[in-house]
């Protein structure tokens, strides 16, 4: 067996270990059932991928995330480490061929969705193959009382029956004591190997700020640290008006959130990868599988919907160990932005069968038929098509999806048909007079032979690799050409996939998950209550806040965050008579306002408006029309 040491330096390029990781490791090593605790950035993935590739046999590894399959899929590809993930949209046949690959293929992972579990295929040939692990992934979605709960998650068990001598690995960056426990219980665990690494970051400052002009706030933090910087936001549109609002002040910005085409979020994502711009604006769909270790910043302009999500997005800043900065900005509308944003738009168990019934309809799905058929899906379209409102409707979905009905798999998609309406002569004579579409047009040619004949759904995933272009240059040729009048061209915009798992069964289908609704519903209030008192307790260190929120005890505080450095500016008032002075020089060279005093001198504005009134009572300055402060004799 190859030594742990040596697959991380053969694939991975790194000389050590990181915290607990070796440890995690050799307890997998020596067929223990394992749980790894680890926060954002600790490494889990190594802690069932080493151990896989030390042994003879294939790993199971059982994720709730289609995006997060397949990134660490190609990951492992790029290496050269063979690995496949078995996502919805895939028919019988070639399901039955990617797991006969599994079996006979010398593949060394097998990534796959909980709800795979179920089918009969899989297990059978789960049975044939020689498993050497089993990893759950987002382990937390196993509890009830766990973020993101997922009743498929049950299923894993099928796993310890098929496959009863061999061991699993539980892996989670996030969870309260009472989910530890119950994971460990729900997976059959006896005398687990329980990691926990304690989720204190020493460099990590945690600061929360009353803003009432958070964009102000924003250009100042990220004009003092000009270094990389993630800015969380509610919607897709605040990423643009934030990202635009940066560049009118000279900050470089892109932006991310789910709506965007493949190429343009590969297009926005390396360009902040590669330090090209300094912020990334995004939603939470940003994040998944991004290990950038020199964030310096990452804000959030709106409240986040639990401490979990907070915790692991607040994470991604120094990696690297140098000092970062986790950054809430609030104000007194927040608090009834996050209940109209997660608490009002809870759908109630009679909502959920009402979108699913419609959904049915949407695709002329018969009673009793449908389980695992695949359709494109646009939002939008749907939503009025019934009158629903789109947050709530929106959530019903997340909903059925968490729940095993459907799988919802939030990706922007053209999808393309399209017919050549020219001769194939004429076709070749207004290529002589335009080469630059030469390469697009003959790949398309080549692979769909009847498309003169009638119109042809095309794949452009399959037309971008075989013309070596973007899929922004192939759909722009494909406009040309239908302005040139030389095809056909229907170009329709999906938000989403969606694929039933169950076979329709109307309210009898919702009714097997009313109780989990309504669990699911109580913990989102709970969550919501939890953030909230968050950012509003300034007595103890917010470090130690999160801290004590996943059990932690016996903890100091940190000496960094935004309560404990208050505490030590209020311990060390600032010396009147030295502030005075300063504020004096400062307005010398023109009028200020007290933000922009108190931010030039690093020190508290309380401190600073406290002067400015002993200044205007003395007469020595006074106040303009534009509530800026100026000398008197000036």
């Amino acid at each position: 067996m190859t030594h742990p040491i040596n697959i991380l330096e053969r694939y991975w390029k790194f000389t050590e270990f990181k915290p607990n990781q070796e440890a995690i490791i050799n307890a997998v090593l020596d067929g223990e059932d394992t749980f790894a605790l680890l926060p954002t950035g600790g490494g889990k993935s190594l802690c069932f991928q080493i151990p896989a590739l030390a042994k003879k046999g294939i790993c199971i590894v059982i994720s709730p995330l289609i995006a997060l399959m397949k990134d660490q899929v190609q990951q492992l590809s790029n290496k050269g480490i063979k690995a496949l993930a078995i996502t919805s949209g895939i028919s019988y046949n070639e399901l039955d061929t990617l797991l006969d690959n599994c079996i006979y293929g010398n593949y060394k992972f097998l990534y796959l969705s909980p709800e795979r579990l179920q089918q009969e295929l899989v297990q059978d040939r789960i049975r044939q193959m020689h498993v050497n692990l089993i990893a759950v992934d987002e382990a937390h979605c196993i509890s009830q009382w766990g973020s993101d709960f997922r009743p498929a998650y049950k299923n894993i068990t099928t796993l310890r029956q098929i496959q009863p001598s061999v061991n699993v690995i539980a892996l989670t960056a996030s969870a309260k004591p009472e989910v530890i426990e119950d994971i460990a219980k729900e997976l059959e665990f006896i005398q687990p190997k329980i990691f926990k690494q304690s989720f204190f970051r020493s460099n990590l400052a945690y600061m929360v700020y009353h803003e009432n002009d958070k964009y102000y706030r924003i250009e100042s933090i990220l004009k003092k640290y000009k270094a990389s910087s993630i800015i969380y936001v509610r919607n897709r549109k605040l990423t643009l008006e934030v990202s635009s609002f940066l560049a009118s002040k000279k900050i470089t910005a892109t932006h991310y959130h789910g709506g965007l085409s493949n190429d343009e979020k590969n297009t926005n994502m390396s360009a902040w990868l590669n330090n090209q711009k300094q912020v990334i604006v995004a939603t939470n769909a940003f994040g998944m599988g991004i290990d950038k270790p020199d964030v310096k910043t990452v804000i959030h302009l709106n409240l986040p919907e639990s401490i979990e999500s907070y915790f692991q997005e607040a994470g991604r800043a120094g990696r690297n160990g140098s000092k970062a900065f986790a950054v809430i900005l609030k104000n007194n509308s927040d608090a009834v932005l996050v209940n109209n944003q997660f608490l009002k738009v809870l759908p109630t168990v009679s909502f959920v069968k009402q979108v699913y019934r419609k959904l049915c309809s949407y695709f002329q799905i018969s009673y009793g038929e449908g389980m695992y058929s695949t359709y494109d899906f646009d939002f939008n379209t749907f939503c009025k098509a019934y009158n629903f409102s789109p947050v709530l409707s929106y959530n019903a979905l997340l909903l059925l999806d968490r729940n095993s009905i459907i799988t919802l798999s939030k990706q922007f998609k053209n999808n393309v048909k399209v017919q050549f309406i020219i001769s194939s002569s004429a076709l070749f004579n207004y290529l002589e007079t335009h080469k630059e579409f030469n390469i697009i047009v003959k790949s398309i040619l080549r692979m769909y032979g009847g498309i003169f004949d009638h119109v042809t759904k095309i794949d452009l995933n399959r037309i971008v690799d075989k013309a070596s272009v973007t899929e922004s240059q192939l759909i722009h040729v494909l406009q040309e050409l239908e302005n040139s009048q030389i095809i056909t061209l229907n170009l329709a915009k999906t938000d989403a996939q969606i694929t039933f798992i169950q076979p329709r069964e109307d309210d009898k289908t919702i009714n097997r998950i009313a109780t989990i609704i309504e669990q699911q519903n109580k913990l989102k209030q709970q969550q919501v209550k939890s953030i909230l008192e968050y950012v509003e307790n300034n007595t103890i260190c917010k470090s130690m806040q999160l801290l004590n929120y996943f059990g932690e005890k016996n903890i100091k505080p940190c000496g960094i965050c935004s309560v404990c450095t208050e505490t030590k500016k209020n311990h060390k008032p600032q010396d009147i008579n030295t502030l005075k002075k300063r504020i004096i020089e400062l307005l010398e060279n023109g009028d200020l306002s007290s933000r922009i005093i108190s931010t030039t001198l690093n020190c508290s504005e309380k401190d600073v408006k406290t002067v400015l009134k002993l200044l205007l009572e003395h007469n020595i300055i006074t106040i303009t029309q534009t509530n800026t402060y100026k000398l008197s004799h000036l």
